[in-house]
């Protein structure tokens, strides 16, 4: 297989690797695409499994990543819904310092390099109200619907850190 050129060729070619392998860990992932071609480090590895939905899921061998394929059933998305709500949960508390609401905004700040990814988190949870995110280094600004959804969106984040 020639390695693929693109975001989204290399993205097809771990989906493909997803839907006919049972892969239990990135490291594994990244063996298999190198048998085929394509190096990947970790990180770029990291961002592509979030930018493709991909979860762990109970399979034959224990815990195995899964992507969904087109027309995939509503189990997978439930469980891939409750699953980025947990990992919202998990990094909010382990990355939330604060969150302050003003219009229909919330500043939230992190720990020194960690906003891009918590906004990363928070896109992929589709958390409600939040139109979008825009993350420096430990600022992540917030976009809700409207000026009454930031101070809401603002407590149940800060709810969820503890």
């Amino acid at each position: 297989m020639a390695t693929p050129t693109t975001k989204t060729a290399r993205q097809a070619a771990i989906r493909d690797v997803l839907q006919t392998q049972q892969i239990r860990s990135q490291a594994a992932l990244s063996e298999v695409l190198a048998a085929k071609g394509l190096s990947v480090t970790q990180g770029t590895l990291s961002r592509d499994l979030v930018d493709l939905g991909a979860v762990r899921v109970r399979g034959g061998t224990g815990m195995v990543y899964a992507v969904p394929s087109e027309g995939e059933d509503s189990a997978f998305a439930t469980h891939s819904a409750q699953a980025q709500a947990a990992r919202l949960t998990t990094m909010s508390r382990e990355l939330l310092i604060s969150a302050e609401p003003t219009e229909n905004l919330v500043v939230l700040r992190t720990p020194p390099g960690a906003a891009q990814y918590m906004a990363s988190v928070i896109d992929q949870a589709r958390v409600e109200n939040v139109l979008g995110t825009i993350a420096g280094d430990d600022t992540i600004l917030l976009i809700t619907r409207s000026v009454k959804d930031a101070p809401n969106v603002a407590a149940s984040l800060l709810g969820l850190a503890g």
